[in-house]
């Protein structure tokens, strides 16, 4: 049975109020949601770079009329509830903000994150007060659906190479008075970060992993208090990474050793529907 906009996110809000930790893996398309669906993972979280790699371009380089038909396309792909990474919302301005979570909600998302970001080389970060206005008029954007909306609040300080935790812990703090439901800090890596940010905030945290040379499992996560485990665009970059070697062994020996690798075309086409 298909379910409803309204029963994924009931379905999607039930996950973080659960014990325990879970993993939102990060398609980069509608087959790629197609398969994790398949393997029994139980939501889903769209990734602008895996997207935007899929297209020929870098991250933050797709327009919001774009990403959203690319939303409409993951979450109409699968019955599971799909959450939308929406960068910076497209917009400075709160009011831009609000409409890119109003647009996302009317593609089939049940959640969407908004990150602190700015894009800018000279001024990575929003000014806190700034950054603040945005997270609650996404927040007010979705609270008069008739049914719960996950809004994200991202501080992106560890990806611009600020590695400040008093400062990240502050605005995620600021983040959960402005009425987010998750907090993520991308970047933080280290157990005490960790234990620091979940220690901090009373709502659930999301942690990015699938890093190279990180190795702490979901076991790890919930056992620090972590609510959602996500990977971004690794398992795209994994995907991408396996073709670029088939391509090399191609090219450069003239041999199709990869093939052995690969799923077969019996059994990929038994995942897919008619």
């Amino acid at each position: 049975m298909v379910k409803t906009q309204a029963e994924k996110g009931q379905i999607f809000r039930g996950l973080h109020e659960r014990e325990g930790a879970f993993i939102i893996p990060n398609p980069w398309d509608a087959g790629s949601a197609r398969l994790l669906e398949h393997l029994g993972f139980e939501a889903l979280a769209t990734t602008s770079a895996g997207y935007a790699f899929t297209t020929g371009r870098r991250d933050n380089s797709v327009g919001r009329e774009e990403m959203m038909t690319h939303v409409a396309a993951v979450a109409g792909a699968t019955d599971l509830p799909v959450s939308a990474d929406l960068g910076n919302a497209f917009g400075d301005e709160p009011r831009v903000v609000a409409e890119t979570f109003r647009l996302v909600m009317a593609a089939g998302a049940v959640g969407a994150s908004v990150e602190d970001a700015t894009g800018r080389d000279d001024e990575p970060i929003y000014d806190l007060s700034l950054a603040v206005e945005r997270v609650g008029a996404a927040v007010e954007a979705v609270r008069r659906l008739d049914f719960p909306f996950t809004v994200t609040a991202r501080c992106e300080n560890y990806l611009v190479g600020r590695e400040d935790i008093k400062g990240t812990l502050a605005r995620l703090q600021a983040y959960q008075a402005a009425g987010a439901d998750v907090l993520y800090a991308p970047g933080i890596t280290t157990v005490e970060d960790i234990r620091a940010v979940v220690s901090s905030v009373d709502r659930p945290v999301n942690l990015l992993l699938g890093i190279a040379g990180v190795k702490l499992t979901l076991g790890d996560a919930s056992r620090l208090g972590v609510k959602r485990v996500s990977v971004g665009s690794a398992l795209c970059r994994t995907a991408y990474g396996a073709m670029l070697r088939a391509g090399r062994e191609m090219k450069d020996h003239g041999t199709f050793g990869f093939a052995g690798e690969a799923i077969s075309f019996k059994d990929i086409s038994a995942i897919f529907p008619e």
